[in-house]
């Protein structure tokens, strides 16, 4: 699952980021209004964190644009404005919650995991697939109820493609929903080869009624297998 971190104030964003990435998020981040505006044009996130008060810009005027794009990302406001009327306009304009600062890490986790969790299937937790089911906040696969044992890079790689069905993604996308703005850490696009190879080995031997499919040229996608 990806989320969005947008703050300006250095350090908290990046004890944000960390918290995050310890409940095993990949997690972005931008520090003013720009570089989030390009980054919620060109991405989907599952949540995003906004603050209000951005360098360049309102995180009012990001709602809006996310207003305009329809987009359906879980968005919580964080912000050191606490007074009413901020809170309705946000709220009116798209926001899923609300958190003031200053905030507890564990109280924000929460609410991240929360508004996911009401975001996937009106409140259920579970992402299915033919025969196949994915379990975000536990992190397990499972075919016909069996577990399908997957490290995290298939698992995240796995849950990508679900929530994409049928659609073409090509190599530099899949590394950037594991990795998020550590893509740098990849060796080479080759890892997501090897790394989808097995994924694909893993849900044939479990009796997956899904595959995923190479197409030439473009990258990969997730198919219903014909019967």
């Amino acid at each position: 699952m990806k989320i969005l971190v947008i703050e300006d104030e250095r350090d908290l964003r990046e004890t944000i980021c960390a918290s995050l990435q310890k409940e095993k998020f990949v997690v972005e981040s931008a520090a003013d209004f720009h570089s989030a505006f390009d980054k919620i044009n060109d991405y989907d996130y599952d949540c995003i964190l906004l603050d209000i008060m951005l360098p360049g810009g309102s995180g009012l005027d990001l709602l809006r644009e996310l207003k305009r794009l329809r987009r359906s990302d879980s968005v919580l406001i964080i912000s050191a404005k606490d007074s009413l009327d901020d809170k309705v306009e946000g709220l009116e304009l798209g926001a899923d919650d609300y958190l003031t600062k200053p905030f507890h890490l564990a109280e924000l986790n929460a609410r991240v995991k929360s508004l996911i969790r009401r975001r996937q299937n009106n409140g259920d937790v579970s992402v299915k697939s033919g025969n196949l089911i994915l379990w975000p906040d536990k992190r397990q696969a499972e075919v016909e109820g069996k577990v399908l044992p997957l490290n995290r890079k298939e698992f995240d790689l796995l849950y990508y493609f679900v929530v994409n069905p049928n659609r073409v993604i090509n190599k530099m996308s899949l590394a950037e929903s594991v990795w998020g703005d550590n893509i740098d850490q990849a060796d080479s696009l080759d890892f997501i080869y090897s790394q989808v190879k097995n994924l694909r080995k893993k849900l044939k031997q479990a009796g997956a009624t899904v595959e995923v499919k190479a197409v030439y040229g473009f990258g990969y996608k997730l198919s219903e297998i014909d019967v």
